[in-house]
């Protein structure tokens, strides 16, 4: 009985018996195993099994990607939900998981849980992409795609002048013209410029 006061003893004043310095690399490591579950969790939901778990992805956007170069080409490089619709770099990842977590609301309460109403929600979410898009300079595109390496010479001719005069000259990014590559596009009924 006597030891395990004294144990009872320990765990109310650890810092009575154990030194600063044991306490510190105590919280290191903890801090080191919370990084290492905190940073594999961030990964998994990078997954296209991860993206396509749901029937509301797998059912529209990716039976629509799988019809494009971007899932199927000569060269089998293949891009993944993740590819484009999350940062590379850590901060704008976090940043985009922090607004993805909106989009578990959606889930939870069948927001788009019928073919439906993901018809009907479908500018909306497009839209949404688009602007995330172009308010970072369609930086997932330009994670694969390198301006600076395009050879103009074999692009048919209108992409080669759309390149070197509106991409060059930094007016238009890649989202502004190629709208609707990866996924079908929302019917663009009365929007202006359509």
């Amino acid at each position: 009985m006597s030891t395990i006061k004294k144990y009872l003893k320990v765990l109310k004043r650890p810092s009575v018996h154990y030194s600063l310095g044991f306490l510190t690399l105590g919280g290191f490591i903890a801090g080191i195993i919370f990084w290492g579950a905190f940073n594999t969790a961030l990964e998994v939901t990078n997954t296209e099994e991860f993206c396509t778990g749901c029937h509301e992805m797998r059912d529209n956007v990716f039976e629509e990607l799988k019809t494009t170069i971007h899932y199927t080409n000569r060269s089998g490089v293949r891009a993944t939900c993740s590819d484009c619709h999350v940062p590379h770099n850590w901060t704008d990842k976090i940043a985009r998981k922090m607004q993805a977590s909106k989009e578990v609301w959606a889930k939870i309460f069948g927001t788009i849980d019928t073919r439906e109403k993901f018809l009907e929600h479908r500018r909306q979410l497009a839209g949404n992409e688009w602007r995330r898009l172009k308010a970072n300079d369609s930086l997932e595109c330009r994670n694969c795609h390198n301006f600076e390496f395009m050879d103009l010479t074999r692009q048919s001719k209108r992409a080669m002048d759309q390149h070197s005069t509106a991409l060059a000259s930094g007016e238009k990014t890649c989202i502004d013209c190629h709208k609707g590559i990866a996924h079908h596009l929302p019917d663009m009924k009365g929007v202006e410029g359509w």
